[in-house]
């Protein structure tokens, strides 16, 4: 388990908390930012750039599933039962709808059941410029306790 201090309670100061230590890591690589975090729901967003192209030159499924499962990860983190200090992802499950070559998509992820050992999350992913479905994900998390 990686050493890190207490998250923070505050969904405020978690966000930060998340920002910085996702800075340098995938999330930080990619681009995604937070875009709002409170318990049960977590919106987060990226700008599609080159480098998030397959070879063929479409949008990397990768990409879109990094952008769900990571905001998956951070409601989760945010959702805490009492007593738990993370979680590991089980399963995710995709559907991909649409792609985008360029502009902005954001990712919708919502607790479906919140449990003491696992939670469920569905993320939609959307073009934001016209709303258009990217991706339908669901997340299952198992809750890690020390």
């Amino acid at each position: 388990m990686p050493d890190l201090p207490p998250f923070p309670a505050d969904p405020t100061e978690l966000a930060r908390f998340l920002d910085y230590r996702g800075r340098h890591r995938l999330p930080g690589l990619l681009g995604i930012e937070i875009v709002s975090l409170d318990r049960g729901r977590c919106v987060m967003r990226m700008e599609v750039q080159r480098r998030h192209e397959a070879s063929h030159g479409y949008l990397h499924a990768a990409t879109v599933v990094a952008l769900a499962d990571t905001a998956a990860g951070y409601g989760c983190i945010a959702s805490l039962p009492d007593g738990a200090i993370g979680f590991t992802t089980i399963e995710l499950k995709s559907n991909h709808t649409s792609t985008l070559l360029a502009g902005y998509m954001s990712a919708e992820a919502t607790m479906v059941h919140g449990g003491r050992t696992t939670q469920v999350w569905d993320a939609l992913i959307t073009a934001e410029e016209t709303g258009r479905k990217i991706g339908l994900f669901r997340n299952t998390q198992l809750i890690l306790y020390p």
